[in-house]
Order: structure tokens, then C-alpha cells, then sequence
């Protein structure tokens, strides 16, 4: 099964459930990781199960890119904050690091996340 992460800085959290339940059909057939505060969020805005892992300031971040360097994931969509992400909140370059190494794609915006989610779901029904 296809997995796919999702990740949000606090002010990206709201686009991010906005695009969740824009591409909840899609997002259903694949097998979601999260890091803790947003994946708690997806799950109460939808009906969508998750695999949460820490938060993000306690390494949610660094267990999705453990997956990555274990070949179990996907894509990942990080929607971050580029202008005012506080210092809690993950930090996008190791991550970016590693899946750059392991050719896994890497959405930091909304419309690069939509095209990436596409792309995955185009993938499976091709299979």
C-alpha cells in the first residue's frame, strides 16, 4: 500500500485540512503517517485514520524520515510556514536531506501537494 506523510506548521494547519478533505476519496486508499498535532487535526476534521507519530518539536519529523530511509514512504506533503515558523516547529532540511537521497517527493506547497497526490493516485491506478 502507498504511504504518504503529512506534515504542517501551526499556521499551515488549517490549508492542510483544507487539502486533507479536498483529497479525502484519494487519500483513503493509502496509508497516512503523520506527525502528532496534525495528524490528531486530520482525524478529527475527517474520517481518515493515521499512523501519528510525535510531534514535530519531540522528532515527529525525524521518525517520517526514518521511514524514508527504511524505503517505507511514498511522498510526503509538509506544508510549512516559509515566512514565520516558530522555533518548535519542525525543521524542514534534514527532511528535505533525506528524501532527496531516497528520490521520495517532497510537497512544501498546496499546489505542488495537490500535484503530488495526483501523481501517487495516478501511480496505483496504472498498477
Amino acid at each position: 500500500m502507498v504511504r504518504v506523510a503529512l506534515i504542517a506548521h501551526d499556521d499551515e494547519k488549517p490549508e492542510m485540512i483544507d487539502l486533507v478533505e479536498a483529497y479525502e476519496g484519494v487519500l483513503s486508499e493509502f496509508d497516512l503517517v503523520s506527525t502528532g498535532t496534525t495528524g490528531k487535526r486530520i482525524m478529527e476534521e475527517t474520517d481518515l485514520t493515521i499512523d501519528r507519530k510525535q510531534s514535530g518539536p519531540l522528532g515527529g519529523d525525524t521518525q517520517i524520515g526514518a521511514l524514508v530511509a527504511e524505503d517505507e514512504m511514498d511522498a510526503i506533503v509538509f506544508l510549512r510556514d516559509p515566512l514565520t515558523a516558530q522555533p518548535h516547529e519542525p525543521d524542514i532540511s534534514a527532511l528535505l536531506r533525506i528524501c532527496d537521497v531516497h528520490d521520495v517527493p517532497l510537497a512544501t506547497t498546496r499546489t505542488a501537494a495537490e500535484y503530488v497526490l495526483d501523481g501517487v493516485a495516478a501511480d496505483i491506478e496504472m498498477e
